[in-house]
């Protein structure tokens, strides 16, 4: 599919069966329709940010969002505790599958450190 970050729209209009957990003007979270741990969600602007790469003056504050909406999501699921990650990868060689602006919450189990 070359335009795979259309899903993220639609996720966003609730145009998909896919469980949203939080939403409000700025992101969307919801539930990895693949997930990697226990507890496993994306949270992504509702407006359109391609990479990391592509935050600036004017949206930077959707990014700081992003980060206090994962720490909520993750006291509400309750592995702030225990703890988590945080994963935002960026472009082909970080691990980026779909031109759109993610973040990763994984957690409720012990997880792996990559270095």
């Amino acid at each position: 599919m070359k335009n795979k970050h259309l899903i993220f729209k639609k996720i966003i209009n609730k145009e998909t069966s896919t469980k949203i957990v939080y939403q409000d003007e700025i992101v969307t979270a919801f539930e990895d329709i693949s997930p990697k741990a226990p507890i496993h969600i994306l949270i992504i602007p509702n407006t359109f940010i391609k990479t990391s790469n592509d935050i600036n003056e004017k949206n930077k504050n959707i990014f700081a969002h992003m980060f206090y909406i994962a720490v909520k999501v993750a006291k509400d699921k309750k592995i702030s505790e225990d703890g988590y990650k945080i994963i935002i990868n960026c472009n082909k060689n970080g691990g980026q599958e779909i031109n759109y602006l993610h973040m990763h919450l994984v957690g409720g189990e012990k997880l792996k450190a990559l270095y």
